[in-house]
């Protein structure tokens, strides 16, 4: 059951931005055992996996920094300065395991199976978890399905997909290999195929499902429900063939997660790329438009209006200059970054959960 009135107050009153700042401490207490609990399954590439950095207190762009240095995410902190911990969200992280054949999708290596806290580096899930476990009475459940350096036109590309020909060569469809060749030429096939991560991330994440007592302690049998979907990916898309048909992918990805979760009803929400905030460019901005065409409010696919949102992440891109790195495409590991996007993402799911916008 969402808390109508605690989030209905919050986005009247506060900005998303601001949001995140005006939630309360969380009260150490489990969530109640007699109600299904809510999934949310956040997938993507190395902008979903994570690079936020936990520390030191003393370096520009940590969480340490912006906690203990600047006073934000007051909730990240309990009153001995350690990271708090949501007895009511369990937060797992899967991910393929090395050596593992392409066939056993359901071996994999737990990552993260633990409470909702900050333990390492992190991704958007900091943010977006403490908003659904304040929201929620229901367990929560965030599971990630991801890991890095993953297209969507190629290695998450969804069942269904079809081959498309671009600038001579015909490109993958699903199950294809290689991920693109000239007709009448041999193909140089790979040990790989087109949506082969697609399968991993999804038969992984089907996996904890069928074990949700391994996974969520306290657990006694009373189902789930796959409440929405988080999406933050397109680094390796930025390429001519790949970004020109990145939005018509987007579109069957959304339709073919639902349809493989039973869950039609789930909602959805997505960040935009943002390397370099409002410098980015060439196919990074052909990307990024993509990703802000399928949100339900824009009204060009009217079968989202009120399920799928995109946020804009570029707001929320900082320089390398107050940052802990330079690895831009890692978002220079700042950890405001990362909360701003998860935060937001919390926000816009919980718009979409109520249908208050």
């Amino acid at each position: 059951m969402i808390r109508q009135f605690a989030l209905m107050s919050l986005l009247t009153a506060f900005a998303p931005s601001a949001l995140c700042e005006e939630l309360p401490d969380p009260d150490g207490k489990s969530a109640a055992q007699d109600k299904r609990v809510k999934v949310f399954i956040l997938l993507g590439q190395s902008n979903m996996l994570g690079f936020g950095r936990p520390g030191p207190a003393d370096q520009p762009g940590t969480l340490e920094y912006m906690t203990k240095g600047e006073g934000k995410y007051p909730h990240l902190v309990d009153h001995d300065g350690n990271w708090t911990e949501r007895k009511d969200v369990r937060f797992v992280h899967v991910m393929d395991k090395r050596g593992v054949p392409f066939d056993n999708m359901e071996e994999f290596a737990d990552m993260k199976n633990q409470w909702l806290t900050v333990n390492g580096n992190f991704g958007p899930e900091i943010g977006f978890g403490h908003i659904m476990g304040h929201i929620h009475e229901e367990p929560v459940l965030i599971l990630k399905a991801c890991i890095g350096n993953r297209s969507l036109g190629w290695d998450l590309l969804p069942p269904g997909s079809e081959q498309y020909k671009f600038e001579g060569k015909t490109y993958a469809g699903y199950k294809d290999n290689p991920g693109s060749w000239i007709q009448g030429q041999p193909k140089k096939t790979v040990a790989w195929y087109a949506g082969r991560q697609y399968d991993a991330d999804t038969a992984h994440a089907k996996t904890v499902l069928k074990n949700l007592d391994k996974y969520y302690p306290g657990y006694k049998g009373q189902g789930y429900e796959v409440a929405g979907f988080v999406f933050w990916q397109g680094h390796k898309d930025q390429n001519p063939a790949h970004a020109s048909r990145y939005e018509q992918n987007l579109v069957h990805f959304i339709k073919t997660l639902r349809k493989d979760f039973e869950s039609p009803e789930a909602k959805f929400v997505l960040a935009t790329i943002a390397f370099d905030g409002n410098e980015l460019k060439g196919h990074g901005l052909t990307i990024a438009n993509a990703q802000l065409a399928v949100s339900g409010e824009k009204g060009k696919y009217p079968e989202f209006e009120g399920n799928v949102k995109t946020i804009d992440a570029r707001p929320f891109w900082r320089d390398k200059t107050v940052s802990p790195s330079g690895q831009g495409y890692h978002y220079n590991h700042n950890a405001e970054t990362y909360m701003e996007v998860g935060n937001t993402l919390g926000w816009a799911m919980a718009e979409l959960l109520t249908g208050k916008q």
